[in-house]
């Protein structure tokens, strides 16, 4: 496992669980899992994966995101 790349051959992180998850506790890292190259999920320190749970889960996450990145570009 790179821990310098964010993302991650799915099969990869799942043979080095234990660096994937100290480097997400310990370093704040976020690494995304793929498949064939492709994201299919990420893994996020606890209190941004809470944060993502209080304000009403992924998608409304998102949508609060980018309504925010939108407003600073204007």
């Amino acid at each position: 496992m790179d821990p310098n790349a964010e993302d991650q051959p799915i099969a990869v992180a799942r043979a080095n669980i234990s660096k994937l998850h100290n480097a997400v506790q310990l370093l704040r890292r976020v690494y995304f899992l793929t498949s064939r190259g492709t994201r299919e999920a990420a893994v996020v320190p606890v209190d941004l994966g809470e944060l993502v749970q209080e304000v009403g889960g992924a998608d409304t996450a998102v949508a609060i995101l980018k309504a925010h990145l939108n407003q600073n570009e204007s």
